[in-house]
């Protein structure tokens, strides 16, 4: 009889351990995130809700916005049995908010049988502001002059601080550079192969609510056309470059196969790249005065000449050359063009051997084919250092250095950057402004 009463009490003190570990398994409520957590939002930009529950799984939601003292409903949300985790986007677009304070209350719980039943529940109050109203654009530079293939630069002013905000030009997008004055500097192109319909530069800004405002500027675009050139390549030629190029094929085979792939592919992937190293750019003018060109040095080709390619009397191929070629001497040096930083300083598909130099603001030179590079990436450069030797390295014919000027990654008429009269009337003038 002991031994009975003994084993039901085991019994029983063992049910109520396995009902306190049960009651006890899950005591933590919800874990919850919102973002943004703070700061301002409008109805564009929805609020995600981020919510996890590593023990019986999440229940019920419940969602408030507070404005003024008004409790304004904004989601109320059963969960299935099980559910670990979710993410929603609350819209506040629905709800009649005026701009200014908001809180927004998260009450969530979970599953759990403790609390004697009523499970585990979170909750949180976010202070945020609705906003509504788009930036206001106040553009100070006034006459904007260009001319296809060249560039300009706006100068503008905005009422509150922002996400984004720069010049597009259809696709192109040319950020804008907040200087110490608290104005925005954007330099932009317009860009050799665009339709002169479709040259419509708009100052894009957009705030941290996300609302967005576009204002237009006065502006000149001058048209332009560029030279058709015909290259004949020679069997010489291609037995001459093309092995240098054969680790970036996939699958070598004829020279002429070897150039059509570093022609297309190879040569996309180089413009790629400056697009890339367009991000590395100084927030404030690096540059002094007008650019060097290389001295002494004979035109070979101009900038956005056309080139046709002709092998064995047929057409095969064609390319935009984006830069000037100079040749003075073989192995000359080659002074950079401005004061800058070196953002690249390698080897770069048909650009061989190449430097590039950051000049702020988006602006960047390169220097290519050549033999030798006496700098290296991060070194701060002056007007005239000596950055290597020119050669003819990469899709090089002979001995010559490859210039080329781009703007935020948009090749650019170097031309203009060697004028002093253009520079001042077009580019200096304007930074006084800032």
């Amino acid at each position: 009889m002991k031994s009975l009463k003994k084993f039901f009490l085991l019994l029983l003190l063992g049910g109520l351990i396995a009902g306190a570990v049960f009651y006890l398994r899950d005591t933590e409520g919800p874990l919850l995130v919102l973002t943004p957590a703070q700061g301002p939002v409008s109805a564009k930009t929805p609020l995600l809700l981020d919510l996890k529950d590593d023990g019986m799984g999440l229940k019920t939601l419940q969602v408030t916005v507070i404005q003024e003292g008004r409790r304004l409903p904004l989601l109320n949300q059963t969960f299935p049995p099980q559910t670990g985790q979710s993410q929603l986007e609350l819209n506040l677009a629905p709800l009649k908010i005026k701009d200014g304070a908001i809180q927004v209350e998260v009450l969530v719980g979970d599953q759990a049988i403790y609390h004697l039943g009523k499970g585990n529940v979170s909750q949180q109050l976010f202070n945020l502001t609705y906003d509504t109203r788009p930036p206001i654009i106040s553009t100070l530079s006034k006459a904007h002059n260009l001319t296809k293939g060249g560039s300009g630069l706006v100068i503008y002013r905005l009422n509150e601080a922002v996400e984004q905000t720069g010049v597009q030009i259809g696709d192109l997008f040319f950020p804008a550079f907040q200087q110490g004055s608290g104005d925005y500097v954007s330099l932009f192109a317009y860009p050799y192969n665009m339709p002169e319909s479709e040259f419509v530069p708009r100052i894009l800004a957009i705030d941290l609510a996300g609302n967005e405002r576009q204002a237009g500027f006065y502006y000149r675009a001058n048209n332009k056309k560029f030279r058709q050139r015909k290259i004949n390549l020679s069997k010489s030629f291609l037995q001459q470059k093309t092995p240098e190029f054969e680790p970036l094929v996939p699958q070598v085979g004829e020279p002429i196969d070897t150039f059509l792939y570093v022609n297309r592919q190879i040569r996309q992937q180089n413009r790629d790249k400056m697009v890339e190293l367009a991000s590395k750019t100084a927030n404030t003018p690096l540059w002094l005065g007008r650019f060097l060109r290389m001295p002494r040095a004979s035109e070979l080709a101009y900038f956005a000449d056309h080139r046709s390619y002709y092998y064995e009397g047929k057409k095969v191929d064609e390319a935009v050359h984006l830069g000037y070629d100079l040749a003075s001497v073989a192995l000359a040096e080659v002074p950079a063009a401005n004061d800058g930083e070196v953002v690249w300083a390698d080897f770069l598909g048909i650009y061989g051997l190449c430097v590039v130099i950051d000049h702020g603001l988006g602006l960047q030179t390169l220097y290519a084919h050549m033999s030798q590079l006496d700098v290296a990436p991060g070194e701060m450069v002056v007007k005239g250092q000596n950055l290597g030797r020119s050669g003819a390295t990469g899709m090089a014919g002979g001995d010559h250095l490859h210039y080329g000027v781009f703007v935020s990654g948009v090749a650019v008429q170097p031309l203009e950057w060697w004028d002093a009269s253009w520079l001042e009337n077009n580019i200096s003038s304007k930074l006084k402004l800032k």
